[in-house]
């Protein structure tokens, strides 16, 4: 009887990560949309954040900060026209590039955006404690700012 090749199980810190990304991200939609936001998205936030610190900005300038390639950063800004959150305009000094601007609509969810966010970073601060709280943040950028290299993961 041959044994099966085993692959990799759920027992490694990237479905962690993954799922913990899940969870956070249902836990916000459900107090946006407790809140009266139910057409934001959690993963819109990649594109609010940068927007909410300085609104129009270039669709290149917005991918680079919210760490997006311009595609994705592309179908993002679609989606979120949809929704009602953010506007294309050309650029009044270079009619090729486009700006990004935020709708009142989002701009009347911001203050919400921060309240819930704060909330759950709390529960999380509460649940790990300073250390562990400080630890996980601190882990998280790390991570963020891994490189590929040359030769594969090594």
């Amino acid at each position: 009887m041959a044994t099966a090749t085993r692959g990799p199980t759920r027992a490694n810190v990237g479905f962690e990560l993954a799922k913990a990304s899940q969870r956070w991200n249902v836990l916000l939609q459900a107090e946006f949309e407790r809140r009266g936001f139910g057409e934001v998205r959690a993963s819109y936030g990649s594109v609010l954040l940068p927007l909410f610190e300085e609104d129009a900005l270039r669709m290149g300038e917005l991918a680079a900060r919210a760490k997006l390639s311009k595609q994705t950063m592309t179908t993002m800004v679609r989606l979120m026209e949809r929704a009602g959150l953010v506007k294309r305009e050309a650029d009044p000094g270079d009619r090729r590039a486009t700006r990004i601007h935020l709708t009142p609509r989002a701009r009347e969810f911001a203050p919400v955006a921060a309240e819930v966010v704060a909330a759950l970073e709390g529960r999380v601060a509460e649940r790990l404690g300073e250390h562990g709280y400080r630890a996980l943040r601190d882990g998280l950028r790390q991570i963020t700012e891994m490189e590929e290299t040359d030769d594969g993961l090594k």
